[in-house]
C-alpha cells in the first residue's frame, strides 16, 4: 500500500492518503485510493477504478467511481498518453484527461493537461529529481511539480499549491 501525508494551501489541513492496486489481469488492475482529513476526522474522497495499461502505446485508460465530500458520488473516465522525447526516457511529453459525471450522468467536471517531465537520476548521491511543467487546458492555467525522492511540491499560476511526503 502506498501512503502519503498531504497538505495544501486551500484546505489548511493535513490529509492522510492511501492507495492500493489489486491485479486483475496482466495489464489491468483495480486501483483504490482514499483520503482522511485530520482536521475533521472524516474521509475527504475515495475512488475505485479499473485501469488498463497499453505498454506498447505508452497509454492507460480507466473507468470508475469517485466519492467527494462536496460533489458526492460521481462516475469517472480517465486516460493518459505518454510520448518519449528522448531515447533514454528522461524527457517525456504527456497528454492526460478526466471526465466526471454525476449519478444522473450529467457532466460535472472536465480536466485535461499537457505536460513535459524531466527526470534527473542521482542529481546528488541517492537523490532523484523530477521536474514537471504543464498546462491545464480547461482552467487555462500553467503549473509545475518538483519531486525529490519522497517529497513533492505542486504549484500553479493561480497561487494554489500543495506538498506531499510519501511514507
Amino acid at each position: 500500500m502506498e501512503t502519503s501525508l498531504r497538505y495544501s494551501g486551500d484546505s489548511k489541513a493535513l490529509r492522510i492518503h492511501a492507495k492500493e492496486k489489486f491485479p486483475i489481469y496482466s495489464k489491468t488492475h483495480l486501483q483504490v485510493h482514499g483520503e482522511l482529513d485530520t482536521r475533521t476526522g472524516t474521509p475527504s474522497n475515495f475512488c475505485a477504478m479499473i485501469r488498463h495499461f497499453y505498454p506498447d502505446l505508452l497509454t492507460s485508460l480507466g473507468v470508475g467511481l469517485r466519492y467527494d465530500r462536496r460533489d458526492k458520488v460521481q462516475y469517472t473516465v480517465r486516460g493518459k498518453k505518454s510520448f518519449l522525447v528522448t531515447n533514454n526516457g528522461l524527457v517525456n511529453f504527456l497528454v492526460k484527461g478526466r471526465y466526471d459525471v454525476d449519478q444522473e450522468f450529467k457532466g460535472r467536471k472536465s480536466e485535461g493537461a499537457a505536460e513535459f517531465t524531466f527526470s534527473i537520476f542521482n542529481f546528488q548521491r541517492d537523490q532523484d529529481v523530477r521536474l514537471k511543467l504543464g498546462y491545464e487546458v480547461f482552467e487555462k492555467v500553467p503549473y509545475l511539480q518538483i519531486r525529490e525522492n519522497n517529497w513533492t511540491l505542486n504549484a500553479d499560476m493561480n497561487g494554489r499549491w500543495n506538498i506531499r511526503f510519501d511514507l
